[in-house]
């Protein structure tokens, strides 16, 4: 279990994201909360730059893991094993849950947070407990992988 404890390279990602995340509230004078951006993109409530703005981030949230795992050694270590019907619905599921809690892990986790928000306290200690119970049940009590 331990020798997929990397905190040095968890240490440099954490730090980039809130670097990221930080000049994007600094340069753009927006909370870069990956379900704001996308609800964004898929309402269409502005125009012009935004939507180019949102779509690129949303492309390079996609493409950029894939240009790092070719122009390094470094290797995706996630593997899918859930049938295409239980994805689904857990998309679904995060979706409304996103709409429920007026944002996604990122944007109360890392964004509010930074920010001092009570409501992004909030929010991020439920995201935390719902996951604990989850793992709980699921590994532990059920008795799965």
């Amino acid at each position: 279990m331990m020798e997929n404890f990397t905190p040095i390279s968890a240490l440099i990602g954490g730090g980039l994201i809130g670097l990221a995340s930080g000049l994007y509230l600094l340069l753009n004078g927006r909370i870069a909360g990956i379900s704001g951006i996308l609800g964004g993109l898929l309402t269409l409530t502005k125009g012009g730059s935004a939507v180019f703005e949102r779509l690129a981030f949303i492309v390079g949230l996609i493409v950029g893991p894939f240009i790092l795992m070719n122009a390094t050694e470094i290797e995706a270590q996630s593997v899918v094993t859930s049938s295409l019907p239980v994805i689904v619905v857990a998309g679904l599921l995060v979706g409304l849950g996103t709409t429920i809690g007026s944002g996604c892990t990122s944007g109360h986790g890392i964004c509010g947070l930074s920010r001092f928000s009570l409501r992004s306290l909030v929010a991020t200690l439920s995201f935390m407990a719902a996951g604990f119970v989850t793992v709980l049940v699921t590994r532990h009590l059920l008795g799965g992988m």
